[in-house]
């Protein structure tokens, strides 16, 4: 069985984050391109892979992986020599795997609120992520610490996080901009050559 991952691919959404990862753990994949404009994330064969119809969507070793978090998690355990993960034995994997799921669990749903303009709950204890002004400090003071999620290290967990703060930054809270600990942190992980090997062609 082959070891090369077929990544489904659209750089206008989600599945940019998964193409840096492959970038950063050095493994082999093919690109299958699906454009939204021709529906093909909803065609009959993609379906079958993914029924969400949602990108990105990876297959390796005959299994289908979805979900950005888990397949950046797959990755960094499929190709341990790339060292994207704490060993399981490894204390800091509890802090790694907090910021992995901090990401998909707190950060997104967090700025989506922030996106859509969706009114505060009444009570934040409803929702898993409280508030986006509770998500942005906790960030925030994780990366004071830096310069990483897990200090000296650089993880699986920062290509998540980092890749959803920066579309942050872009898009969704331009607010965030001209924060020093954010500003840093962006600029440091932009100049990663497996970073950069991910970006569209302009």
């Amino acid at each position: 069985m082959t070891d090369e991952i077929v990544f489904y691919h659209n750089p206008r959404s989600r599945s940019q984050m998964a193409h840096w990862m492959l970038e950063e753990v050095g493994a082999p994949y093919r690109i299958e391109p699906v454009s939204f404009d021709k529906n093909e994330h909803k065609s009959p064969a993609f379906l079958a892979l993914n029924p969400m119809g949602k990108l990105p969507t990876i297959v390796h070793r005959g299994t289908v992986v979805t979900e950005t978090a888990a397949i950046i998690a797959y990755l960094a355990d499929a190709f341990p020599k790339a060292g994207l993960a704490p060993t399981p034995d490894d204390p800091s994997r509890g802090a790694y795997y907090r910021w992995l799921f901090f990401g998909a669990g707190c950060f997104e749903p967090a700025l989506l609120d922030k996106m859509m303009q969706r009114p505060p709950v009444e009570r934040k204890s409803a929702v898993g992520w409280g508030s986006y002004d509770d998500v942005i400090a906790t960030l925030k003071g994780a990366l004071a610490k830096g310069p990483y999620l897990l200090g000296e290290r650089f993880t699986a967990a920062d290509v998540y996080v980092g890749a959803e703060l920066r579309f942050a930054m872009m898009f969704g809270a331009p607010d965030l901009k001209g924060e020093p600990v954010f500003d840093a942190y962006i600029a440091r992980l932009g100049q990663r050559p497996a970073f950069q090997r991910a970006q569209p062609a302009a």
